[in-house]
């Protein structure tokens, strides 16, 4: 891998989780620091600071074990793809920006947060999801049913518009049916992870 160091010997190092796709932080790495991460398989950064070598967690055991390693295509930046022991911040946190090292859905997530978020509030928040959940889960399966019967229907007619639409709903309230069973979408990846081995 042809590495551009800067004027320092250092290249800047994107620490990201391999799981979760997670920015952990940012650390600088000579070509000391690169060999031995290879080697080791343990990420090794130059510590600007202390003008020295540290592999992450040598004194926390919190270690970054490698995955991979990716160049960007100027040659001056890394992408490390680790997966992390413990939290990665030296001040406790899962990451330098202090948020959770979670996966994260996209917009599916955002959904299943605010549907958490309707059923906690349904006292002051009279929404659909609030309201549906009132009448119980059976209620709750049967509209899954519905949806999945409608977005079968549209599935074989021509109309890609409606199949989409269908296909939504039937998302949606799978999600409810889901936090309904006291589960999420993580836990629904974990079981299509384990059937893949």
């Amino acid at each position: 891998m042809t590495i551009k160091y800067d004027n320092n010997g250092l290249v800047p190092a994107i620490i990201q989780d391999a799981t979760t796709k997670n920015v952990l932080m940012l650390g600088y790495m000579n070509d000391v620091a690169y060999q031995k991460t290879i080697e080791t398989k343990q990420v090794t950064f130059f510590s600007r600071s202390k003008q020295r070598l540290w592999t992450k967690g040598e004194e926390s055991g919190n270690f970054l074990n490698l995955v991979d390693i990716k160049n960007d295509c100027d040659n001056d930046t890394l992408l490390i793809q680790v997966n992390s022991i413990g939290p990665t911040c030296h001040r406790g946190t899962d990451t330098c920006w202090q948020t959770e090292n979670k996966p994260t859905y996209g917009f599916l997530s955002t959904l299943e947060a605010i549907i958490t978020e309707r059923i906690s509030n349904k006292d002051t928040n009279k929404s659909y999801v609030a309201s549906l959940f009132e009448k119980g889960i059976n209620k709750i399966a049967q509209k899954v049913g519905e949806e999945a019967v409608e977005t079968v229907i549209e599935a074989m007619d021509n109309n890609d518009e409606l199949f989409l639409y269908e296909s939504a709903d039937l998302l949606f309230h799978y999600l409810m049916l889901l936090q309904a069973k006291g589960f999420t979408l993580k836990d629904i990846e974990e079981e299509l992870k384990g059937r893949h081995k």
